[in-house]
């Protein structure tokens, strides 16, 4: 921590401005609450950034702030923010000199920004003689943005591996079947996670045998307002009609055909869109190429109580041929889970979260 350390009602105030940043959509930038305090520590105005091309929390607070109480509203107030205040100019204006044109007289931030492009907003402020305190409640907004802030560090997106299983380890039974190796509940729990990335990615094969929709969608089955981006990968020419191509499956957004079978290039051509969190559904193929190329940071696995003996392995082969050499994840979480009302009488699948044991480093 720099500058004097924060004060009770600071850390309160953070807490509150990291409950507004929840409220934001991720990708491509990262959630972000600001709470402006008056000096008897009672709250001038909130804000928080709702999403890319929207006004980022601070200027947000700011504007509160001019329409609750008029012009000059901020002069003298400390900003609370969850986020190093940003230094550049994107789709909007810099955060650090809208607070110097305030008048804000203190800054007390959690996360620095680890966006290069970004940063150097505390030294701005400082700059400026405005009193800067970071490190407050970090590791918390760290963790609100974990997955936008290691993709930054990366400098590619972060990647998700889900696939759901039998308890032998196949994908489907020995005749190509395979719903539903997982159940209404793990099915239902995909579709949170899958509104929790930007982007949906499988191969042209997935494409070519199940035209799958690659939606988000809601426990009635309708899509939401907010869809991922939906990415194949390969090279293998598809009908335009596919869904994942389809704008009006997804709210308007036609999804795109990535020409490679290299995933770190696949992966370097979603970053140049912007995008930030991939969502890895693809087969066992694809889902091997990635692990092989050490690009996956996240595994979800949801294991159903079934034994089928023989059909499609989980994953293609790896090269490992002892079991010294066998890929050990670490796992995060194991959840069951339950039934709700209504749903059909299956057994509960267990979801396992896992991180490999290597994780990429930046080049």
């Amino acid at each position: 921590m720099t500058g004097n350390a924060a004060s009770a009602g600071e850390v309160a105030a953070m807490r509150r401005a990291l409950e507004l940043a929840a409220l934001g959509q991720f990708s491509p930038n990262p959630r972000v609450g600001c709470v402006l305090l008056a000096d008897d520590g009672s709250v001038v105005a909130e804000g928080h950034h709702r999403g890319a091309g929207t006004p980022h929390a601070e200027a947000d607070a700011l504007d509160r702030a001019a329409q609750l109480l008029g012009p000059g509203a901020a002069a003298g107030t400390t900003a609370v923010v969850t986020l190093e205040p940003c230094n550049h100019t994107g789709r909007t204006g810099p955060c650090a000199q809208r607070l110097v044109e305030a008048g804000v007289r203190r800054v007390v931030f959690a996360q620095s920004d680890p966006n290069p492009t970004a940063a150097g907003g505390a030294q701005t402020l400082r700059d400026a003689g405005i009193e800067v305190v970071s490190g407050v409640l970090a590791d918390e907004s760290r963790q609100l943005n974990r997955v936008w802030s290691r993709s930054l560090e990366l400098q590619r997106p972060f990647v998700t591996w889900k696939f759901a299983t039998s308890l032998d380890g196949r994908s489907a039974a020995a005749d190509g079947t395979s719903r539903w190796v997982s159940s209404t509940a793990a099915r239902r729990d995909t579709h949170r996670l899958r509104a929790e990335a930007d982007t949906m990615l499988v191969g042209t094969n997935t494409i070519a045998v199940d035209d799958p929709l690659l939606t988000v969608r809601d426990d009635s089955g309708h899509p939401l307002e907010r869809q991922p981006l939906r990415a194949v990968m390969g090279l293998r020419e598809l009908p335009a009609t596919s869904n994942a191509f389809d704008p009006g499956v997804a709210q308007g957004i036609a999804g795109v055909q990535l020409r490679t079978h290299d995933p770190r290039a696949a992966l370097a051509q979603l970053w140049q869109l912007e995008r930030r969190h991939v969502f890895l559904e693809g087969g066992p193929t694809l889902a091997a190429a990635f692990v092989r190329a050490r690009l996956v940071d996240e595994i979800v696995v949801y294991v159903a109580p079934m034994l089928l003996g023989a059909g499609r392995n989980a994953i293609a082969d790896l090269g490992i041929g002892t079991i010294a050499d066998a890929l050990r994840p670490q796992v995060t979480d194991i959840t069951v889970l339950e039934r709700r009302p209504g749903d059909p009488l299956e057994e509960p699948n267990i979801r396992l979260t896992l991180t490999p044991t290597v994780i990429e480093e930046k080049h």
